[in-house]
C-alpha cells in the first residue's frame, strides 16, 4: 500500500501558516482597525492591542510554554486571563467612539 504524503504536508503547512498569525483581535470586518504595539519584556514578547489609545488585549508569548492572552472583556481596565482558543474584539471596543 502506497501512502501519498503530499496531503498531510499541505495541511501541516497550513497549520504552520495559521498558528504564526494571531488568533485575535487582529481587524475583524466588523470592527475598528487596533494599534498594535509589539515589545520584549524580559525573556516574554508583548502585543498589546488598541483602538483609539484604549489597551484592550495584551498578547503574552513566554520564552518556553504556551501563548495566552489578557483581555479587558467590559473597559473597565480588569484584564482577564485567556489560554489560547480564538479570541475576538470585544463588544466596548467596537461601540465606543
Amino acid at each position: 500500500m502506497t501512502l501519498s504524503l503530499r496531503p498531510l504536508a499541505a495541511l501541516l503547512g497550513l497549520v504552520v501558516l495559521l498558528a504564526g498569525t494571531p488568533a485575535v483581535l487582529a481587524q475583524s470586518s466588523s470592527g475598528p482597525e487596533p494599534q498594535v504595539t509589539t515589545r520584549q519584556e524580559g525573556d516574554r514578547t508583548l502585543k498589546e492591542y488598541r483602538v483609539n489609545g484604549q489597551l484592550y488585549a495584551i498578547e503574552v508569548r513566554p520564552a518556553s510554554g504556551a501563548t495566552y492572552y489578557l483581555i479587558d472583556r467590559q473597559g473597565g481596565g480588569n484584564f482577564e486571563r485567556q489560554d489560547g482558543g480564538s479570541l475576538s474584539m470585544p463588544d466596548w471596543v467596537r461601540t465606543d467612539d
